[in-house]
């Protein structure tokens, strides 16, 4: 495992990071005492996905039998005399 000093790893960067790419992690010192560890991140490759909508609808309605709930009666009693307007140009 490969030690550098605080004082190193900030001025010198670019060599602790090439030199983390060789190595698995690099221990920092102060006053020849470890204080931290350094360690390589490697990538996920599998990514969570993200939040589908309509995948989401479809999970409520075959959930709920396709029942309404009462809050969703009443929101669409709430929101029936708005008008949608954009202000997006």
């Amino acid at each position: 495992m490969k030690t550098i000093t605080i004082r190193d790893l900030r001025q010198r960067w670019p060599e602790a990071e090439a030199a983390l790419q060789v190595e698995d992690e690099i221990l920092i010192t102060r006053d020849s005492k470890p204080v931290a560890r350094l360690v390589r991140i490697s990538e996920t490759a599998d990514a969570r996905p993200r939040w589908d909508a309509a995948g989401h609808a479809r999970w409520q309605k075959r959930v709920s039998g396709g029942r309404i709930s009462r809050s969703d009666a009443a929101l669409a009693k709430d929101r029936a005399d708005r008008t949608l307007t954009s202000n997006r140009q």
